[in-house]
């Protein structure tokens, strides 16, 4: 025995391995999971709870996932499983969108690919080949979220594209139609002519785009006096809709002026004499843009403006444009850029189009038409309500963007046409945000077209309408973070009647029919028969043959017509709720929670609102959480043009899922966060000294024999990492229930490596090792590594599904998974809170100590601390008193404490923040100590025992003891 003593030492063994080798053992893990069928195991553990339900909001089945969808999925598993281990019974249903574009276009390549021509295909295989690509996708990101350790009910997820579900959408559609909600209405809206369809404002991303810009003069057509010979002046950056304006907007609130051209030093536009109306604030901007010089003759006032009418620019083109123009007063009309009138084209624009429409009583009265034009149609080119561009002007329609969303000849021809008219004062260009389509990533335009709208207005009956249900539902949910709440009650109060028709083939019909007048088909009967049709055959049974009579029954000799355009995909994805949340037992309506990007108010936090609201009078969730977007390392979006992107397949091969969800538990996801190799390296550093805590407690707990202490006769330092669990507990179940993973994982990170690697196990680890097996001390140390292994293990286990399972099924061979467990239930009597205010005190004369030690060591003066006698000296007789109730050189870990009363020595070591604390080291051999052989320590009893002549006291005890169980 005194050849090798290391063989009686109690120390750390494990197999648990250092290298984590993630890449290779998830996986295993997962197969083990899917094996056991974790999933069902969870449900059946769970029966009978209280049901907490996060829906998850459907990702769009078309391609491989990327980290956008990683972070998404990450954090809601990581809320389910905290539920789950918290008491509830936390189902996670995935689902996923699968109808609309993105997949019919994909199918549109293919076909063209193969030289076929979609429109000669019959639209019910067209469909199916979009529901098998969208089939495809659907289990390759169900492989993808399960390999980041996502648990869910994939066997049976939800899709839009389900039977059911297609059957629940038409449903939900048409209580829209029978409410009287739903209409047809010709409005300007969002048009894609790439794509042939109009979108909503969710479809819609602003990007960066030159557009052309022009100064038109409108001459009045009735004034009097000096205003007669008079031109009002607009600014536009879209000439195109030229041909479609009506009206020209002013503002009662901007001050107006009558100018006279001094001089004139251009190629067109207006000459000297000439006469022209502006905002005061714009006439020296515009006068630069025209180079020209204009004096002031007089202020304009509103009243004055309100009784004029204005000829059009275009007058006498095309034998069109004869119509007075009105002059409308109009909110919108600011003096911040142009001229401060406003170019109307209710065709257009949505204030435009208001701006007409809440003038039209009065317009009539004065004998103007109110008819809104449709002068470009769905492929971007003008049509005979445009004269001169339309189908009349020779060698064909000018186009105001072609197929591939590329600027048509629009803006060329009707700035030619007006330079010929002499109405262009001015022309430029200029790059501004303009709305492109999500998809397509082509720039839109607004055009007048007949659509399916959903009132946002219409009083419902019990004086209340959409809009102003959705803004109560909104003021009675819960946002994370709390600036969600008024990003999206600002898009519901100004958003537009909600366009729900799409002209394209792959998706849920508008399965409704209409009379030429455009009223609605309300038969039970009919609706019944749809729906059941839906519910067997899916929504292709809208599109096949004979469907109309098929539907209609007896009523097929009269004139209703089919609606074949689709619903807008976020009304699928919209109604969600209803064909999960309310028709799974397993779930529940309303949710707990949706979890998305911040994207989603615009999305589907706001089609969900709206759809749930709509037919339900409240939002179909109780709590909102919204994430920002993944940037690469210096804040730029990331993109594979940059080369920037971080793939998480490439993550999880490399590094393993643990380390990319560690990464999401350690950022502050709701705002947007960074990653690249440097972030990763930093989260692959944290997560290498987590593991190897977790480690070693699992290598002492070799040593665990199940004993008990009681709390009375524990140390104290056992008491107080007791304590300090009792807060991790109320901290980390608080940061679970607000959705604040930051704050645990750091709190536990924080935890582990200082109070626990640095303080407590570095303190232990001599009476975890060296103690007799019969000690109090060392059995009570135990007792509490193994609370801080439950504890720890299981508090990280919905973040770190993975290590956490590896560890526990390590210390616990025959359990079939931590995430079968239950938090921890920490008793109230560990709560210590004058401990841990005695031990903060203790803990700051420590530091003083072994910042002395640090020195020593670094002039070589020592090696380890226990070859040191620390001379403290502490000016605080109070202080002096308290740290003689414990062993400070037991928790300096050194061999010997000398403590005095007083300032102590000029040269000693002192902390700045510590005062009246000082410290001074000496050599334990200088003071006739001797090193023990087994524990290292240096004492004044070593050789006590003759049966161990090179040990100390309390070692020769120990190996007494081995000696005795060894039977050596």
């Amino acid at each position: 025995m005194t050849d090798d003593y290391s063989k009686t030492l109690f120390l750390p063994k494990t197999d648990f391995p250092m290298r984590a080798g993630l890449p290779e053992k998830e996986p295993q893990i997962v197969a083990r999971w899917q094996d056991m069928d974790l999933y069902r195991r969870l449900r059946e553990d769970a029966a009978g709870r209280e049901k907490f339900v996060l829906h998850d909001g459907p990702p769009y089945a078309n391609g491989n996932i990327h980290i956008g969808h990683a972070l998404n999925k990450v954090l809601k598993d990581v809320i389910t499983r905290s539920f789950q281990m918290r008491g509830y019974d936390s189902n996670y249903v995935p689902g996923w969108d699968c109808h609309g574009l993105p997949i019919e276009w994909k199918i549109e390549e293919q076909y063209r690919a193969r030289g076929l021509n979609k429109d000669e295909v019959p639209i019910n295989e067209f469909r199916q080949e979009c529901r098998e690509f969208a089939a495809h996708w659907i289990a390759v990101q169900g492989e993808e979220f399960q390999r980041l350790g996502v648990v869910g009910d994939f066997k049976n997820p939800y899709t839009t594209m389900a039977f059911h579900a297609e059957a629940r959408i038409a449903g939900e559609l048409l209580k829209f139609a029978t409410s009287g909600q739903l209409y047809r209405g010709s409005k300007p809206v969002m048009w894609s002519v790439v794509e042939r369809t109009a979108l909503a404002e969710a479809e819609v991303e602003y990007q960066d785009y030159e557009s052309d810009t022009i100064w038109v003069k409108f001459r009045v057509a009735n004034g009097s006096g000096d205003l007669s010979s008079a031109s009002v002046v607009i600014w536009t950056t879209t000439p195109w809709t030229i041909p479609g304006n009506r009206a020209v907007a002013y503002s009662p609130r901007v001050a107006y002026g009558l100018y006279e051209v001094a001089s004139a030093e251009n190629d067109f536009g207006p000459q000297p004499g000439e006469t022209l109306i502006f905002a005061q604030n714009l006439s020296a901007d515009a006068a630069q843009k025209a180079k020209l010089t204009l004096n002031l003759i007089r202020s304009v006032s509103a009243d004055e403006l309100e009784a004029i009418q204005l000829s059009h620019p275009l007058k006498g083109l095309g034998g069109g444009y004869e119509f007075t123009v009105p002059m409308l007063p109009g909110d919108h009309v600011t003096d911040d850029a142009g001229t401060g009138f406003v170019h109307t084209a209710p065709s257009h624009g949505r204030e435009d189009f208001d701006a007409w429409i809440d003038a039209a009583a009065a317009l009539c009265a004065a004998n103007i038409d109110t008819t809104i034009p449709f002068p470009v149609d769905d492929a971007g080119f003008y049509t005979k309500d445009a004269p001169g561009f339309g189908p009349d002007r020779e060698g064909g329609a000018a186009r105001v963007i072609d197929d591939n969303g590329k600027k048509g000849d629009a803006n060329k021809a009707v700035i030619e046409a007006l330079i010929a008219h002499d109405a262009l004062f001015a022309r430029g260009r200029l790059k501004h945000q303009y709305p492109h389509s999500w998809r397509s990533k082509k720039p839109v335009i607004f055009r007048n077209t007949p659509q399916w709208f959903v009132s946002m207005d219409k009083d419902l009956g019990d004086d209340t309408t959409l809009r102003s249900r959705a803004l109560s539902a909104i003021d009675a949910t819960r946002f994370v973070p709390s600036a969600g709440q008024t990003r999206l009650r600002a898009m519901i109060a100004e958003r537009p009647d909600w366009v729900l028709s799409r002209q394209r083939a792959w998706g849920v019909p508008i399965a409704i029919f209409v009379s030429e007048n455009g009223e609605i088909l309300k038969d039970e009967a009919v609706n019944q028969r749809i729906l059941d049709a839906f519910e067997a055959e899916g929504a292709d049974a809208w599109f096949a043959e004979g469907a109309r009579d098929r539907f209609l029954g007896s009523r097929a000799n009269e004139p209703w017509t089919m609606v074949k355009d689709i619903l807008d995909v976020w009304f699928d994805s919209g109604s969600t709720h209803a064909f999960t949340l309310e028709d799974r037992p397993d779930l529940k309506w309303p949710a707990d929670v949706y979890l998305e990007g911040s994207d989603q108010h615009r999305g589907w936090f706001h089609s969900s609102l709206l759809e749930s609201c709509g037919t339900r009078g409240r939002a179909p969730y109780n709590a909102v959480v919204t994430h920002g977007f993944t940037l690469d390392e210096q804040g730029r979006k990331m993109s594979k043009s940059l080369g920037n992107t971080v793939v998480p397949q490439d993550v999880m091969k490399q590094s393993g899922a643990d380390i990319l969800r560690l990464w999401v538990m350690t950022t502050d996801y709701w705002e947007d966060q960074r990653l690249g190799k440097t972030i990763l390296q930093t989260n692959v550093d944290s997560y290498r000294k987590l593991r190897n805590t977790v480690r070693w407690m699992l290598g002492t707990l070799a040593h665990d024999a199940g004993d008990e202490v009681a709390l009375a006769d524990m140390p104290e330092l056992e008491r107080l990492m007791l304590h300090r669990l009792s807060e991790l507990d109320a901290l980390v179940r608080a940061g679970y229930d607000g959705f604040d993973f930051k704050r645990i994982a750091k709190s536990l990170l924080d935890f582990m490596n200082v109070e626990l690697s640095a303080f407590y196990f570095d303190v232990r680890k001599d009476a975890l090792y060296c103690e007799p097996q019969s000690s109090v001390k060392r059995k009570a140390a135990l007792q509490t590594v193994r609370h801080l292994f439950e504890c720890l293990v299981k508090w990280w286990a919905p973040m770190l599904p993975f290590t956490t399972e590896e560890a526990w099924l390590d210390r616990n061979p025959d359990a079939q998974s931590v995430h079968l467990t239950q938090f921890p239930e920490i008793p109230g009597e560990w709560r210590d809170a004058e401990l841990a205010a005695k031990w903060q005190k203790i803990r700051q004369v420590r530091r003083v100590v072994t910042g002395a030690l640090e020195i020593a060591r670094a002039e070589k003066r020592i090696g380890s601390s226990l070859e040191a006698v620390v001379a403290v000296s502490v000016a605080d007789a109070e202080l002096a008193k308290l740290i003689e109730t414990v062993d400070l050189a037991e928790i300096a870990i050194t061999s010997g404490i000398e403590l005095v009363v007083g300032d102590g020595p000029a040269d000693a070591f002192r902390l700045d923040d510590a005062p009246g604390i000082s410290a001074v080291v000496l050599r334990a051999e200088e003071k006739g100590l001797t090193r023990c052989a087994r524990s290292w320590r240096w004492t004044n009893d070593i050789g006590s025992d003759p049966a161990f002549p090179d040990v100390s006291a309390r070692d020769a005890v120990a190996l007494h003891e081995f000696k005795k169980l060894h039977r050596l």
